[in-house]
């Protein structure tokens, strides 16, 4: 008679049956955050075609029984075909309370500060942190932030260029 409690065995029955359910319902959760986005936040997640129309499709959805059926679609789709962690941390992202949002939003005031202190130095740095970015734009904001900081008055342009690094740091992380 054998004896399937060996350890042998063990190793060969996977996941149990709870663990796949709490790693679906997870995936589902995950889909149910990306219901909430907005056009331009769901076009910002590193997601397929296949995934984006089902979220718009469930999106027009009212009737429960099918929204929640459309779910369990959404996160199947996630689970065979995306990459879970990496949209977790795009949808992070836009959370006001999350860390990342929190250490993106830091690092855009730190960006400021060195950008209004240290002029063109620091702007040849950012260009090197986010290519991406408009240097031509980026230093007309520099310049009039820097010009408000010497005055010392408080026309916006400091908030302008915090904006544009967000976006900037937006598109590199």
């Amino acid at each position: 008679m054998t004896d399937y409690q060996d350890d042998e065995y063990q190793d060969d029955l996977g996941p149990s049956k709870s663990q796949l359910k709490r790693e679906m319902l997870a995936l589902q959760e995950v889909g149910r955050r990306m219901l909430d986005l907005s056009d331009e936040q769901l076009d910002s997640l590193p997601i397929s075609d296949r995934l984006r129309a089902a979220v718009v499709e469930s999106r027009r959805i009212r009737k429960h029984e099918a929204r929640r059926r459309h779910l369990h679609y959404i996160g199947k789709v996630l689970r065979s075909e995306e990459d879970p962690e990496a949209i977790e941390r795009g949808l992070d992202a836009f959370d006001a309370g999350s860390a990342e949002h929190t250490r993106r939003h830091h690092l855009a005031e730190r960006w400021r500060e060195r950008l209004v202190t240290e002029g063109d130095p620091a702007v040849a740095e950012f260009i090197d942190y986010c290519p991406s970015a408009d240097i031509q734009h980026l230093r007309n904001l520099t310049r009039n932030a820097r010009k408000d900081a010497e005055k010392q008055k408080n026309t916006g342009q400091a908030r302008k260029l915090f904006r544009y690094l967000r976006e900037c740091i937006d598109t590199v992380e």
